[in-house]
């Protein structure tokens, strides 16, 4: 009995020495990784002091991918101040900061390189497809110049006096933002501040932006594939959307999902001008594409029987067309 207590005795104090080792060389080796843990944190940080791993100047930002904005001007977009410790930046961060601020860029990355210390910047640009204006109530209208008198063929006297009677000068619009492909508003004076002068789009569109960028998305991807060039979109009247266009002024009556027959069946009007002077057309109606009419300037009654018939007859072989397809 005293033999086993004996021996019971002695395996504890084994055990315990044991146990009291393994703590030490635990707590040493807690030691050691707080010391070499502290000691790449500190050299991290003196590392990232350092001149060589510093952006100096905005030059040492690589851009790439950009096609509307100049180098200097996608800089000018980054929120960085100079000296900027590289391994302080955070790409992702400069990336969603490019992408929500001023509407100019659609999609961004950022990655720094360490050798030799610069950042690349990779942009997709939102590309303006349409001028957005606005009737400035601020200055005065401009009346078209008409000609001399003597310049004036007789048979266009009586026109021209009728003309300059009922016909309103010009109102004066200005540009107040752009708009990309997919309805995205883009504020005019934001290429502004970032130093880039840049060419309107020529295709216009006037009145609210509330009433037509819902609408615009599905509106630019008709005006894309149809052949009838549009120069201009009236929308100040939503009840009547006015178009200016390579054949002429058309009514639209509201806008609708009957857009894409209209503008098909104005491509098939392109022979109008064959059958009368096109100033002689205030604008075409396409309200109803299948009953398209024509408001003259100066209507008579034979002119108006014969257009009248001829767009009845290319009107129902639109209609014919249409069915086909």
């Amino acid at each position: 009995m005293t033999s086993i207590l004996s021996v019971s005795s002695a395996e504890l104090s084994h055990r315990r020495k044991t146990l009291r080792r393994q703590r030490r060389k635990q707590l040493l080796c807690g030691i050691w990784r707080i010391v070499a843990i502290s000691s790449l944190a500190g050299g991290l940080s003196w590392a990232a002091t350092q001149p060589v791993w510093v952006i100096e100047q905005s030059e040492q930002i690589n851009i790439e991918g950009n096609q509307i904005l100049s180098d200097k001007g996608v800089r000018s977009l980054l929120s960085l101040s100079y000296p900027q410790s590289l391994l302080r930046i955070e790409p992702t961060k400069v990336a969603q900061q490019l992408e929500t601020t001023q509407g100019l860029i659609a999609k961004a990355s950022v990655s720094r390189q360490l050798f030799p210390p610069s950042l690349t910047v990779k942009v997709e640009e939102r590309e303006p497809v349409v001028t957005a204006v606005l009737v400035n109530p601020n200055v005065p209208p401009v009346a078209a110049t008409p000609l001399p008198v003597e310049q004036v063929k007789p048979k266009e006297k009586a026109e021209k006096v009728q003309t300059e009677e009922t016909t309103p000068p010009s109102p004066t619009t200005v540009p107040v933002g752009l708009i990309d492909a997919k309805g995205t508003w883009i504020p005019i004076e934001n290429y502004h501040s970032a130093g880039q002068p840049l060419p309107l789009p020529t295709l216009r569109i006037i009145g609210d932006r509330q009433q037509y960028l819902p609408n615009w998305a599905e509106m630019y991807q008709v005006l894309r594939r149809s052949p009838v060039k549009v120069s201009e979109i009236d929308w100040q009247n939503p009840a009547n959307v006015i178009l200016k266009t390579d054949i002429g002024t058309v009514h639209l009556g509201i806008y609708s999902s009957q857009f894409a027959d209209q503008l098909a069946v104005l491509d098939q009007m392109r022979q109008l001008s064959n059958q009368v002077n096109g100033q002689k057309i205030a604008y075409i109606d396409l309200t109803d594409p299948n009953s398209p009419a024509i408001q003259l300037q100066y209507p008579t009654t034979e002119l108006q029987s014969e257009l009248a018939q001829n767009l009845k007859l290319r009107s129902k072989r639109t209609i014919k067309l249409n069915r086909q397809r």
